[in-house]
């Protein structure tokens, strides 16, 4: 099942992507928050598939009707895995973790399908792209074994992990760097996990104005989706709905030769395999002052 968050006529609504449409998804029946479904899901999944199965896809809306937001509008955390494809060590002159090197991204920087990235050349110049699956947590975990850690997770995202490479490196320190607003687009939607047999076998690639950047598959991850969460859960809770970003192959525009960073205007794609693409324009914005003390 692929579910979805959206907006529809100002209300943020859940709704279930099959084809080229979304269904409603019933608030008076099944939760009406993505958050609140995840943690619901070992309850009503079953209702909510035959619900599915008798609905009449003449209470769908086409894609133009509605306004995609990213499945997860506020998960408790994002955490995130850097360096965790050989190839992208190698083309980054990186050694090769021997555990998987953990970050943040804020909540903040969340943005959804459509949704543009945006930056300040004031503050950054370097912006970076990096195509990641996403993992979502469906259940409390904490000390969980790798061989059962596949268990806790509800479903599959795309993340695309934008990165401000001057802030970055000039930091000595990654959170900054990737939790700009706008730089943790999200989406299309959540694919649940009964839907993904493998989550290791699955093809991503990610493009900019239609020119392929990284091209590879999640066979390639030196940790897997089981270790990481496993590894995870040893050192923190996973809540349901916490977000996890498991790295990027090789590709990044920081390391090819000139380097190719997002410029105002391009247009970002992020595929993966089984789950869809995710659009994001790249905007070239100067944030204003903030007015909210004005008068005080």
């Amino acid at each position: 099942m692929k579910l979805v968050t959206y907006r529809y006529e100002g209300r943020v609504c859940l709704g279930i992507w099959r084809g080229e449409r979304v269904i409603p998804v019933p608030a008076q029946r099944f939760p009406a928050d993505m958050l609140d479904m995840i943690a619901a899901w070992p309850e009503v999944h079953e209702e909510l598939a035959e619900w599915l199965a008798g609905e009449s896809e003449n209470h769908a809306f086409n894609m133009g009707e509605i306004e995609l937001l990213s499945p997860l509008t506020r998960p408790g955390k994002v955490a995130a895995i850097g360096l965790n494809y050989r190839d992208h060590c190698l083309e980054a002159n990186l050694p090769v973790p021997v555990r998987p090197l953990v970050f943040a991204k804020f909540v903040s920087s969340l943005a959804g399908p459509r949704q543009a990235v945006c930056f300040d050349p004031r503050l950054t110049q370097q912006v970076d792209f990096e195509c990641e699956l996403g993992v979502v947590i469906g259940r409390r975990a904490r000390n969980v074994p790798e061989e059962r850690a596949l268990e806790y997770v509800f479903g599959y995202t795309i993340v695309n992990d934008i990165s401000a490479r001057d802030l970055q490196f000039s930091d000595g320190q990654w959170v900054r760097s990737k939790s700009l607003d706008t730089f943790c687009p999200v989406g299309p939607c959540i694919v649940t996990r009964s839907e993904i047999a493998n989550p290791q076998a699955l093809r991503l690639r990610c493009s900019v104005n239609g020119a392929v950047m990284q091209d590879s598959s999640t066979a390639e991850m030196i940790f897997g989706v089981a270790h990481l969460v496993a590894d995870l859960s040893q050192a923190f809770t996973l809540e349901p709905g916490d977000l996890i970003a498991t790295g990027t192959p090789a590709g990044v525009g920081m390391s090819r030769k000139p380097p190719v960073f997002l410029k105002d205007g391009d247009m970002l794609v992020s595929e993966i395999e089984s789950i869809g693409r995710l659009e994001n324009p790249i905007r070239q914005i100067q944030f204003p002052a903030d007015s909210s003390s004005q008068g005080e």
